[in-house]
């Protein structure tokens, strides 16, 4: 029993609870610590009550916040999610954005078959990403968008640099630098997806800018249009549309138009250099374009080169190499020839299919490249050295086949343009002497000779509504009796005036008129010295009528218009030889006259060695024009010289500095051309005043070897029996 007990007492069960052992004072004292630790009170807090309310309602206000943020948000991404989703579903097929003009292009051909201008928007062909030069595409990343193949359309870092440096410009946040990508920039040129209606916008040019505004609400919906065209395009497709659609300067819309503009050859084909000036017109086309400034647009070049090889898509040599060699302007783009000409050409045909087309199209011209060239450098020339530095003088200059196909046109000084106003075709200004053949050519059509005789002498004429009329010869003085041809040679007006008077001026009227002078002509006397107005073209146009023997001609320039593409003309030659005017034979005798004048009179610093020149000299009153109107057996050519304003020429007549530009026209025209004899009577001897009894005095007709009867009669029967006319 003992050692039972005594096992009993070893046992520890009972010590597991503690609450059977009530005559243990620890744990008591353990229970009643733990009790009071457990009752002990919160310690107070030591912030004021004030602060621990601001504390509060600052952190309420950060979670209304969160929520309101957090809860916004969700709802924007849910709205641009299904504005970029609804986008998506609208945007046409890569094909269909390649070409976005609006109007067509009119490319002009010389009578070559050779480029030599363009008008409206030319556009050279679809390109791809993939077709280009690499060099091309990569001038355009590093210019326009170095991580457009990284983002998703948009570019928060680049609107948050854009802003720091409109800030730091002192501009407006959103104004300057935009921030924008390509694929951006790629939306704006599809005006994000709004077509151009004629209906709903004043002009293209309006709508144009509508689509270059940059208010917040135009900057979110190019956001979301750039966003929804990542999503439906790939990179590479954003880029064609890019390169296809931008301008770049000189009417060239996308880089294949631009290259063949400014280089003549393929966007596929540009080298380095070619590549960074390109990519270097996007910034400003006009401002950079190379035709208007070679110097700035290759200095702009240099830039694109630098950012190319920071971003690594050349080497260090490859740059050294592209700037020490920058591109250069093809021969067709550096001449820019015939902008005037092209001008006019371009309103020959109807504005649908020239200033207004909406197609591609083709004109065939007569434009001849080198006789532009030698008309232009003449005219450089004659101001570089003979015409007084500062001048503001202006001069133009035509030159004609015989037929009316013009060769070259000259509107002005300055030579390089396109819309400039052409004073070869627009300046109606007083032909003065220049007129005077007109006079000659009805005399000899009506019974006169190359070789009548009229006396210069004192005339008075009564002027209906005027009173008497006097007209003077330029030297002041009065020469006797002289052949027509002397009278032309030295350009003396009383026996021109009596000679019109004699034949009618009327007949005068229509003669002129008939050789293509339609402006309103003078209905007095007056206008046998040129009173009435004309345009060079037109004066030039009806020397081409003497020239071919008594013909009219319809001066033009455009041969055939057609389609790009299309072989068959849509229209042709709207001009060319017209009706008859004079007689063969009095063309013949008007020729030798007018060579007269250059051999040994008014028109002397005109001749070319070893060629025949005809022509005459015309100077206004007061010297407000002048003119030299020639041709040699091929090419017709007119000059006038004056001032816009009217301002009378200081020194300048028609036989000084319009015959000199005249002279170096032609001798540059004539070079290397085997000359040709003159279509013209040929006398073994010059005509003199042989028989007084032969002269007509006081205006009347005595000088006339037929009258007008006889000459009538005999137009009629050559008519019928085909001897005459």
């Amino acid at each position: 029993m003992t050692g039972q007990k005594r096992g009993r007492g070893k046992l520890v069960a009972e010590r597991r609870y503690k609450a059977t052992n009530k005559t243990s004072p620890k744990p008591k004292a353990k229970r009643a610590t733990t009790k009071k630790a457990r009752r002990a009170p919160k310690r107070k807090s030591t912030q004021p009550f004030v602060v621990r309310v601001v504390v509060g309602f600052v952190r309420w206000i950060l979670r209304a916040l969160w929520i309101i943020i957090s809860r916004t948000a969700l709802v924007v991404a849910l709205i641009l999610g299904l504005s970029v989703g609804y986008i998506y579903t609208t945007l046409p097929p890569v094909t269909d954005l390649l070409d976005g003009r609006a109007r067509g292009s009119v490319t002009l051909l010389d009578r070559n078959g050779s480029i030599f201008a363009w008008r409206g928007e030319q556009f050279g062909g679809q390109i791809t990403a993939d077709t280009v030069s690499p060099h091309l595409k990569n001038a355009i990343v590093a210019t326009e968008d170095r991580r457009f193949y990284k983002h998703f359309g948009v570019s928060p870092r680049g609107i948050a640099s854009a802003i720091k440096i409109n800030l730091s410009e002192g501009r407006g946040p959103l104004s300057g630098h935009g921030g924008s990508t390509l694929t951006q920039q790629t939306a704006k040129l599809l005006c994000l997806g709004v077509p151009y209606d004629p209906t709903e916008w004043e002009s293209q040019t309006a709508y144009e800018a509508d689509c270059r505004q940059g208010t917040i609400a135009r900057k979110l919906k190019e956001v979301v249009y750039a966003m929804a065209m990542e999503a439906r395009y790939s990179k590479d497709e954003i880029l064609s549309i890019y390169m296809n659609r931008a301008y770049l300067g000189a009417g060239a819309n996308g880089f294949e138009a631009a290259a063949q503009r400014y280089f003549g050859k393929s966007a596929a084909e540009v080298n380095i250099a070619e590549s960074a000036m390109l990519a270097g017109l996007l910034t400003a086309p006009s401002r950079y374009a190379p035709t208007n400034n070679l110097k700035r647009s290759q200095e702009r070049a240099g830039i694109v080169l630098l950012l190319m090889n920071q971003q690594g898509f050349i080497t260090d040599a490859e740059r050294a190499e592209a700037k020490a060699h920058p591109a250069e302007l093809s021969e067709t783009a550096e001449k820019r020839a015939g902008g005037y000409f092209a001008d006019w050409v371009m309103g020959a045909g109807p504005d649908f299919l020239t200033r207004d087309t909406t197609e591609d199209v083709v004109i065939d011209t007569t434009l001849d490249q080198r006789i532009q060239t030698a008309a232009e450098e003449a005219l450089t020339y004659i101001f570089e050295n003979k015409v007084r530095a500062g001048s503001k003088a202006q001069a133009a200059i035509v030159v004609m086949s015989a037929d009316g196909a013009v060769r070259a046109m000259v509107g002005g000084r300055k030579l390089k343009v396109s819309g400039a106003f052409n004073r070869a075709t627009q300046a109606r200004r007083q032909p003065g002497s220049a007129f005077k053949p007109f006079v000659y050519a009805a005399a000899l059509d009506l019974g006169w000779s190359y070789d009548s005789v009229i006396m210069d002498e004192p005339l008075t004429l009564d002027i209906p509504g005027s009173g008497p009329w006097t007209p003077q010869n330029y030297d002041r003085k009065f020469h006797g009796a002289v052949t027509l041809t002397d009278a032309l040679r030295n350009s003396f007006n009383i026996p021109a005036v009596k000679l019109a008077v004699d034949v009618g001026l009327e007949n005068v009227r229509t003669v002129a008129e008939m050789f293509g002078i339609e402006s309103d002509l003078a209905q007095g006397p007056a206008l046998a010295l040129g009173a009435s107005e004309s345009t060079l073209l037109e004066m030039t146009g009806a020397y081409a009528g003497i020239l071919n023997g008594g013909s009219s001609v319809t001066p033009y320039g455009l041969k055939s218009l057609r389609l790009k593409g299309d072989n068959t003309p849509l229209m042709g030659q709207d001009g060319g030889l017209g009706e008859r005017v004079i007689t063969p034979e009095s063309a013949q005798e008007l020729i030798y006259m007018m060579y007269n004048v250059v051999q040994n009179g008014t028109g002397r610093r005109a001749q070319l060695d070893g060629i025949e020149v005809a022509g005459k000299t015309g100077t206004t009153q007061a010297a407000r024009d002048a003119w030299f109107m020639g041709f040699t057996a091929d090419y017709v050519a007119g000059v006038w010289m004056g001032y816009d304003d009217n301002t009378p020429l200081t020194g300048v007549t028609g036989s000084g500095l319009p015959a000199e530009i005249w002279h170096e026209t032609m001798s540059r025209v004539m070079a290397g051309v085997d000359p040709k004899p003159l279509p013209m009577i040929r006398p073994s001897a010059p005509p003199t005043v042989a028989d007084q009894s032969n002269v007509a005095q006081s205006g009347t007709a005595g000088g006339r070897k037929t009258d007008k009867a006889d000459n009538v009669l005999r137009d009629l029967l050559g008519a019928i029996f085909g001897t005459g006319n």
